[in-house]
């Protein structure tokens, strides 16, 4: 036989009404399948109102709002910064006691999403991008190389602030912090397409228009042989300094390579990110104790890199335009 605790909802409303009805205890309880001093203990809380025994609550629900407009205000804040601005109020209350109120009330510790910095011109522009690439195939979308540079950083245990948040709060403007230029470290260079993924370039000094076509010539030209042979390609990049220069356009002419338009500031939509953010979670146990040993630790995590990965990630692109195009060009979860 169960504890009072153990009652079900049932046997519960099985107790009440037979006592209503002023059957014996004992009757009761065997209707009820349980105990008969479960009966009793029921009956005489009931009899007493007193739903649940324990320590009585410190805060009241005022305190308890107080708090919740406090984490809601300032997500970023620590605990020992939400309870010293929560105890200045006049609330009594230990660190323990917040921390598990704000759990109570849904809220989460987590590594808030990133987001690019987009004006209305350029959510304009990325729709009007979107619109016109939505009806593109997968067979048309697997013709595209696409490319990116990424910092990696020696260490990876500093990844900013937390955020207090809630499920479903993921992409919640209040709860996310803007991106614009990643902490100095070893940039890389590389592309993927839909058949896999081509030699890294890690470059050693800032990337202008000279350095980038040197990049193209000595790794851009072997990767398109790697992963299409004589087929033909369009190459995609994004809208830096060195990738739109007059020079680069050029040198793109000569050498008779499409390249992909691209809306500004939009790494969302290019899947490659996706493969930088395999590698850096793949190596985020790593310790390299310099730059050479960081990059022999890139070199050896992007070559497990499957192309059954690289095609999955370029199926994705009908997807990312639909999530564009709903969001009327805003960032999205990608």
């Amino acid at each position: 036989m169960g504890k009072t605790s153990d009652l079900t909802a049932v046997q519960k409303t099985i107790i009440d009404t037979l006592h209503k009805e002023g059957k014996t205890q004992k009757v009761i309880a065997k209707e009820a399948g349980c105990s008969q001093s479960s009966v009793s203990k029921h009956i005489n809380r009931q009899a007493k109102g007193r739903k649940k025994c324990g320590r009585k609550k410190c805060t009241s629900s005022r305190d308890n709002r107080t708090l919740q407009r406090i984490v809601t205000t300032n997500p970023f804040k620590n605990v020992g910064e939400i309870h010293k601005e929560w105890t200045a109020a006049g609330v009594s209350a230990s660190r323990t006691t917040t921390r598990r109120l704000m759990k109570d009330m849904g809220f989460r510790c987590r590594i808030p999403c990133v987001k690019p910095l987009l004006n209305m011109k350029q959510c304009k522009k990325r729709l009007a991008w979107a619109k016109d690439k939505k009806d593109w195939t997968d067979a048309e979308w697997s013709k595209v190389m696409f490319s990116d540079e990424s910092m990696f950083c020696i260490s990876f245990g500093n990844q900013g602030p937390r955020v207090w948040r809630k499920s479903g709060e993921a992409q919640n403007p209040r709860c996310m912090r803007s991106s614009v230029k990643f902490p100095p470290s070893v940039m890389v260079w590389g592309a993927m397409s839909s058949a896999g993924v081509g030699p890294l370039c890690f470059l050693r000094s800032r990337v202008n228009a000279a350095v980038y076509q040197e990049v193209l010539e000595h790794f851009m030209l072997p990767a398109a042989d790697q992963l299409y042979g004589d087929a033909d390609f369009t190459f995609q990049q994004d809208l830096a300094p060195a990738h739109s220069a007059k020079t680069t356009s050029t040198w793109f002419k000569d050498h008779g390579i499409p390249v992909l338009d691209w809306p500004a500031n939009s790494p969302d939509l290019n899947p490659i990110e996706n493969l930088w953010g395999i590698v850096k979670r793949r190596m985020q146990y790593a310790r390299p104790n310099n730059a050479e040993e960081l990059k022999t630790t890139i070199r050896a995590t992007w070559a497990l890199i499957t192309p059954e990965q690289c095609h999955r990630l370029i199926e994705s692109m009908p997807r990312r335009i639909t999530a564009v195009i709903e969001a009327k060009g805003a960032p999205t979860k990608y």
